[in-house]
């Protein structure tokens, strides 16, 4: 017994002897190793406690979708009318008379009628009129008599649409035929009143809306009948989600029948060359459920200073130093008066002075594979302002550590 006893207390003297040599052997190594994201966390007295902490990476996260959600059919699609016309009817509020095109248009129309001003034209004042541009979006399988909203638009230097109607304005598209016409009184969702040295003006009333203004005089469909195949576009190019959505139509109308052609379109076809019923096809495959995963994007607005930063965007291993230098410069203007009864003249005498301030630098450390919550929450610990989350994204992505596309608007 006395011999096992020693045998256990030798066996446990050794473990610890080993134990000590392994951490003294560590230690060197794991200073050589160092980054220089964790030397200058060490000298950062604020930094978060998180920062130490390995970051795992999260699974990207899978949502679920209708077919009809996240594509399209190939030809079927929206088309862009606009015209040329004028509003009437304004108080007063119309362009005004530099404006020489809206008085030009108004000339043309009444010649139409029986009446000719051509002459006048130079010396007409009319303030109750003004050029407007019209728009409207002609949807597919649009026909004759089917009636669309329009966007009216001023051109010139009128100060409200409030209260104008829009004389009879034909719609054209690129291809320069006429799709619609529209007419109708206008919707303004604000207002102007006072002069120029006191006035008020609420929203924007230069632009206005006329619900179902305008009705289709040509149908521009197109014929789904004696279709052999069509194709789905996705909204958003993936290869993923293109295989995805061939596999889920196959497993609904039989293998063979949908394929993926590249991350965009999937042709549907009937191996046998027989006509398809599309709106049955498409009212059968349409709900649909499919898996989609959303792209790692990061969308940034510098003009307003907007990040938004999707859930899949993970970001590498970086160190992120971060410090704001401003310098300002202020005049300020002083009058130096002369002594009396001197021959000097008094003069205006600039004072400039210049001041720089500099932020201390602070310091975000990011393991590999961190998430946006964890940059969003790094860069709210240092101070950092929506400006500076702007800049520090550029350059994180210019460095190669953000996973993900970096898209400036």
């Amino acid at each position: 017994m006395t011999n096992n006893f020693r045998g256990m207390a030798l066996v446990l003297r050794l473990v610890r002897q080993i134990g000590r040599a392994r951490q003294r052997i560590a230690r060197p190594r794991a200073i050589a190793g160092a980054t220089l994201a964790s030397l200058l966390s060490l000298s950062a007295p604020g930094a978060p406690a998180w920062a130490d902490q390995p970051a795992t990476l999260a699974p990207l996260a899978v949502h679920t979708a209708r077919i009809k959600d996240v594509t399209t059919v190939e030809g079927v699609r929206d088309n862009l009318l606009i015209g040329y016309g004028l509003v009437v009817g304004l108080a007063g509020t119309g362009d005004k008379q530099q404006t020489i095109f809206s008085v030009q248009t108004l000339g043309n129309m009444l010649q139409r009628m029986g009446v000719n001003i051509q002459n006048q034209i130079s010396t007409i004042q009319v303030r109750n009129i003004a050029a407007v541009f019209v728009t409207a979006t002609l949807p597919p399988f649009a026909r004759p008599g089917v009636q669309l909203d329009v966007t009216v638009s001023s051109i010139g230097d009128a100060k409200s649409l409030y209260g104008g109607t829009l004389i009879l304005t034909p719609l054209a598209a690129a291809d320069g035929q006429v799709y619609a016409v529209a007419q109708g009184g206008l919707i303004i969702g604000g207002y102007s009143v006072g002069g120029a040295g006191n006035s008020k003006t609420v929203n924007h009333p230069n632009v206005g809306r006329i619900p179902l203004g305008a009705l289709v005089e040509r149908d521009a469909s197109i014929s789904l009948t004696k279709v052999s195949a069509i194709s789905l576009l996705l909204r958003d190019q993936d290869f993923d989600a293109a295989r995805d959505v061939a596999a889920v139509v196959n497993a609904e109308l039989g293998s063979g029948v949908a394929r993926a052609i590249d991350a965009r379109r999937i042709q549907i076809a009937d191996a046998s060359g027989a006509y398809m019923d599309v709106p049955a096809l498409m009212a059968r495959i349409g709900s649909l459920p499919v898996h989609t995963k959303p792209a790692a994007k990061v969308v940034v607005n510098e003009r307003t200073g907007t990040v938004v930063l999707g859930g899949n965007v993970t970001i590498s291993a970086c160190a992120i130093l971060h410090g704001n230098l401003s310098i300002q410069v202020s005049t300020e203007l002083q009058v130096s008066q002369p002594p009396p009864l001197s021959k000097g003249s008094t003069e205006i005498v600039p004072q400039t002075q210049v001041r720089a301030q500099e932020a201390p630098l602070q310091v975000v450390q990011l393991k590999e594979g961190a998430t946006v919550e964890e940059l969003v929450r790094g860069l709210q610990t240092i101070g950092a302002s929506s400006r500076d989350v702007v800049a520090i994204l550029q350059s994180v992505k210019a460095a190669g550590a953000l996973n993900g596309d970096l898209e400036v608007l």
